[in-house]
């Protein structure tokens, strides 16, 4: 069984693409190191022949700074099977008030936000793979 593919979105200029890029690499760094990994979303963008191989035909959750939802339409146009699609700036409505920070640093408030928002995909992880193995 594969792991399943965590991307994000690159979102620079916004702290909602600062804390989709730390929360993917929170996930397939520490809560879900052996279960999930990411790819570059730049390379599956210009058409990487590594990158689209990587995600092709493979379980794929998406992590969007945005509305505009640069990496869950990349990976589709790329062939990845998106199971599950998040964006920071959703996360962020449960957070009300807070200040997570800007483009290049987080708050005490945004690494918390990351935190919960990564055990959020860490546990659609294991979701994944459990549904995948009983329909094995």
């Amino acid at each position: 069984m594969s792991k399943v593919k965590v991307i994000p979105c690159s979102g620079i200029g916004k702290v909602y693409g600062l804390m989709a890029r730390e929360t993917v690499l929170q996930v397939t760094d520490v809560l879900s190191k052996d279960t999930a990994e990411t790819v570059c979303l730049a390379h599956i963008v210009t058409g990487d022949d590594s990158a689209k191989e990587k995600i092709k035909g493979c379980s794929c959750i998406t992590v969007d700074g945005c509305p505009a939802l640069c990496s869950a339409k990349s990976v589709e146009n790329a062939g990845g099977i998106i199971r599950a699609k998040y964006r920071a700036v959703d996360e962020m409505r449960n957070h009300r008030g807070k200040n997570a920070g800007t483009a290049t640093a987080l708050t005490e408030d945004g690494w918390q936000i990351v935190d919960e928002f990564a055990g959020k995909i860490s546990a659609k992880v294991t979701e994944l793979l459990e549904e995948e193995s009983r329909n094995a």
